[in-house]
């Protein structure tokens, strides 16, 4: 897709996020004062911190449309990746928040000093309201960051799905509290814990593999050389080097062609092997080939 397309989608995707979350963030916690839910408020506290990092992310999401320049020739994807790395740590923060508090919750229960019966029926409505709302971000988000390729908005998109899991949490905490069974409500918010946990050390993992240049090595040695094969004055492909901007790729394959070539013809030939590669490989941002000279096979 276009440049400016996938930079307006996903920005998009960023701001329908942001706003919300922000929307979420004020209902959760009006409600879950009003309505006397401890779960709902904890929710409502989870979407506030969503705020938080979705502005980083904006910000972040802004710097990486800006044009390439002196000091960054192939531009500033990079920054998607960091916003990414973002989303992750945000995402693991909450999870250890989560599952601290449904620790106090328990030990709170364990000593009789806790309970949660009572919560508004409103509260329960708020968090089912959350549930289907999450459900469609989640879907949308999802959609949109790979359509894009981008890491921050596929990290969005499991953080939606995470606050899926919380929000059915706060959900059957409130209406088993409300039926005199409290000890639920900390299980099920420790299981999410659990579950939030992993999927922001997996966002972590790959948004830091994208930093550190991580390519898929054999598949993509395997299909360059499979693209470079039907060129007949190509007689072998010496080196591929790949490495990555954001979602996009930058390339140096190095060929081996006849010797007695003139410079002329040589370029030629790498002209071509590099308009290949660009037709055949999605988001490669930009290919070098060199040509050396080899001995030219027999038979």
């Amino acid at each position: 897709m276009k440049e400016k397309n996938r930079e307006n989608e996903s920005i998009h995707a960023v701001n329908l996020g942001l706003f919300a979350n922000v929307l979420l963030a004020v209902l959760k916690t009006a409600i879950g004062i009003a309505g006397h839910s401890p779960a709902l408020l904890a929710d409502g506290v989870n979407s506030t911190s969503d705020v938080a990092y979705l502005i980083v992310v904006r910000v972040f999401m802004g710097m990486a449309g800006k044009p390439p320049d002196d000091e960054h020739p192939y531009g500033h994807r990079q920054m998607e990746s960091i916003a990414a790395l973002a989303v992750g740590a945000f995402v693991i923060a909450t999870a250890v928040a989560i599952f601290w508090d449904a620790i106090n919750r328990v030990y709170d229960l364990w000593t009789g000093q806790g309970g949660q019966g009572g919560a508004s029926v409103w509260a329960l409505a708020v968090g089912l309201f959350t549930i289907g709302f999450k459900i469609f971000l989640s879907a949308y988000t999802k959609r949109i960051g790979h359509k894009t390729r981008n890491p921050a908005v596929l990290a969005l998109a499991y953080d939606h799905r995470n606050d899926i899991f919380a929000a059915s949490a706060a959900s059957v905490g409130i209406f088993f509290g409300r039926l005199g069974y409290a000890w639920i409500d900390p299980l099920a918010g420790a299981v999410v814990a659990v579950v939030i946990l992993r999927t922001g050390i997996e966002i972590v993992r790959e948004s830091s593999d994208d930093l550190m240049d991580t390519v898929p090595g054999k598949e993509l040695d395997r299909q360059v050389r499979d693209i470079i094969a039907p060129v007949p004055e190509v007689l072998e492909v010496e080196e591929i080097f790949a490495h990555r901007f954001g979602p996009y790729l930058v390339m140096n394959v190095t060929i081996g062609v006849e010797g007695s070539m003139t410079v002329a013809e040589g370029d030629a030939i790498a002209s071509q092997v590099e308009e290949k590669l660009q037709k055949h490989i999605g988001l490669l941002k930009r290919v070098h080939v060199h040509y050396h000279p080899v001995q030219a096979r027999n038979g």
